[in-house]
């Protein structure tokens, strides 16, 4: 049995999670441009963007499978299944996303820093184009920034699932 204010820090926590994975999505997945002879630069140009908004969606679709029974544990103080499951999902579940979202949130920065310095190195004399690249770099930091916070929200709720998930035998020492 957990506390009120407990419960409900999960419950924002994973709201948290949900609405920060969901913009990370949302910025690179409108991250484009078109320039003048029609040639179009999205995200997917770019395999670490699209890793970025893979991962970003794999949180946000486990944050919504979560929402639910998040809403029920801050509203009830109890699970909404007794049989020690969604302790255990919840264990392994936020474990497993915070990890994964630790990783495209390196991919994200590393792409962007790698961008940055091809920019500034390579591309000479077009301020355009060079504005173009950066607007992108921008919109590449902040999403990484957002899922960074995301990561942060999982790494927490990973913290309390440990602390909270019940032991199926007791320990005989």
């Amino acid at each position: 049995m957990v506390t009120k204010r407990v419960a409900n820090s999960m419950l924002v926590l994973r709201i948290v999670a949900l609405a920060t994975s969901a913009a990370t999505m949302a910025l690179l997945v409108t991250n484009t441009y078109t320039f003048e002879n029609g040639a179009e630069l999205k995200y997917q140009d770019f395999n670490s963007y699209s890793l970025v908004v893979a991962i970003a969606a794999i949180a946000c679709a486990y944050c919504i499978v979560q929402l639910p029974f998040a809403i029920y544990y801050a509203i009830r103080q109890k699970r909404l299944i007794n049989n020690g499951f969604l302790p255990e999902f919840d264990f392994y579940g936020d474990k497993i996303i915070s990890l994964v979202v630790g990783v495209a949130i390196g991919a994200g920065f590393a792409v962007s820093v790698e961008l940055k310095k091809f920019i500034d190195e390579r591309i000479k004399g077009s301020d355009d184009l060079k504005s173009t690249y950066r607007k992108l770099l921008i919109r590449g930091f902040v999403s990484c920034g957002f899922l960074l916070v995301t990561f942060l929200s999982m790494a927490f709720l990973s913290f309390f699932s440990s602390n909270h998930r019940t032991k199926k035998q007791p320990n005989p020492y």
